[in-house]
């Protein structure tokens, strides 16, 4: 996988961080300059304040007009401010400050802006720089005699900004390191599993279904890659066994069209006399039946992959029985066995797909009969117990081994024994029976004893009758 996720993520990444401190930067520039000079405002009003009641005081008591210099300049060094005590027209009485504005007459001096507002200017355009200016009155006998201004130049408060500002971008700094540890946790929590998936999601398309993704999380990203491994090893099966399936379809298609084909250049070339013909000519249609069987098969287990393909209806199962048994008569007295037919009650109703469990019964009752010894007899059984009707097929032939029970259901899958004693099976008989048993939700059981005898049992539910 290209690092093309990883770089968009820092990419993405770092465009918030620069957002981030823009948005950040302007936001408390702006937030601290406003408070600053409110703050700055309110304190400068409460000196103005104290100056014009000191001031004030003076006519009517023994404080002197030195006295109220003396505290202007003071709080003037203190706040490194400008401070005008003014009449009522805008003559600058007195100034404590550098500029030297004594005497002085402000033009357009307006008296309305007194109390705890402000302005930020040049203050009619006498001083070269911005400064920030707050005006109080001096009162005599409830009449406003002059006022108190004082200037402080916002060079200082900006000087103040600028150290927290400092501060604030100082810290969003560290945030914004601190915070590539982000940029860890995703590269090892996320891409490094998601590259390893990748290059395995490209391998099983290879046909590399070997590879395992490997992965010590136990997150979404973990379970991801144990559903590939899972997938993988589905897939490797699956490709082995369409390998195993076309080989044993070749086999068992090769062997019956290299006697078809035998036997006719035979017959053809004259190396069959006429006499003998006839003969070789029932093998030639024994071995085209052998195909047809096979071909069948196939074919019902292309439906049987295939989901609701059931079409069931109520019927009496002992009914089937007996008729499938009856099919094999011929067959039964080629080999001298006899069925034993053992039904719990007379109707046994069930619920099913009637031509499925028809072909369950033929291929079972097929089987018995292959695998019976001459002279022998096969069991066949019902009976309920609850909601399920129980059937059983159990001959007294040559059994399975332990090693082959379970394999037995596998598609093509043919025991020694079997091969060697029925050269013409197709190993598809018992995966078409269980396919369709659990097709009807429900199960199939083999109990087998070598040299003994064999035993199917199977369920079906029993009859349905809606009300």
């Amino acid at each position: 996988m290209k690092k093309s996720l990883f770089l968009k993520f820092i990419a993405a990444y770092i465009i918030f961080g620069v957002l981030g401190f823009s948005v950040v930067a302007i936001l408390s520039s702006r937030l601290t300059y406003r408070y600053l000079v409110q703050e700055r405002a309110n304190s400068l009003y409460s000196e103005a304040t104290l100056i014009a009641t000191t001031y004030s005081e003076t006519k009517d008591t023994s404080l002197s007009e030195a006295v109220v210099t003396e505290q202007m300049n003071a709080v003037s060094t203190f706040l490194d401010a400008d401070i005008w005590i003014v009449d009522r027209n805008g003559v600058i009485l007195s100034d404590a400050g550098k500029e030297g504005y004594k005497g002085q007459q402000i033009e357009a001096f307006d008296t309305t802006r007194t109390g705890a507002r402000y302005e930020v200017g040049t203050y009619h355009n006498m001083f070269q720089s911005e400064v920030l200016t707050v005006m109080a009155p001096v009162t005599r006998a409830y009449v406003t005699s002059g006022y108190v201004i004082i200037h402080n130049s916002i060079d200082n408060i900006l000087s103040s900004q600028y150290e927290i500002l400092n501060i604030v971008y100082i810290t969003a700094l560290i945030i914004f390191i601190l915070s590539l540890f982000i940029l860890v946790v995703f590269y090892i929590i996320v891409y490094r599993p998601l590259n390893k998936i990748t290059i395995g999601a490209t391998k099983y398309a290879a046909g590399d279904y070997s590879y395992k993704i490997e992965t010590k999380s136990r997150d979404e990203m973990g379970y991801l890659a144990e559903t590939l491994n899972f997938m993988s090893d589905e897939i490797s099966k699956a490709d082995d066994y369409q390998k195993q399936f076309i080989a044993n379809v070749s086999h068992d298609f090769r062997s019956p069209l290299t006697s078809i084909k035998g036997y006719l250049e035979a017959i053809l070339d004259g190396t069959v006399p006429k006499e003998l013909e006839e003969k070789y000519l029932r093998r030639l249609i024994s071995e085209t039946e052998r195909l047809t069987k096979l071909t069948r098969s196939m074919l019902n287990l292309g439906t049987l992959d295939k989901k609701g393909f059931l079409s069931r209806t109520n019927f009496d199962i002992n009914r089937v029985i007996r008729d499938v048994c009856a099919s094999f008569e011929m067959t039964c007295q080629q080999k001298e066995i006899v069925f034993e037919l053992t039904f719990a009650e007379k109707k046994e109703m069930v619920y099913g797909d009637y031509p499925k469990i028809q072909q369950v019964l033929y291929n079972l009752i097929d089987n018995a009969l292959k695998f019976s010894n001459p002279k022998s007899s096969i069991k066949i059984t019902t009976g309920s117990r609850g909601s399920k009707v129980f059937i059983s097929v159990k001959d007294t032939g040559i059994g399975i081994p332990k090693k082959d029970v379970q394999k037995i259901w596998d598609r093509f899958y043919k025991a020694d024994q079997s091969r060697g004693k029925d050269k013409h099976g197709t190993g598809l008989g018992l995966s078409i029976v269980k396919s369709i048993i659990n097709a009807h939700g429900e199960n199939i059981d083999c109990i087998s004893t070598e040299g003994v005898g064999t035993e199917f049992v199977f369920t079906l539910p029993v009859a349905y009758y809606p009300e």
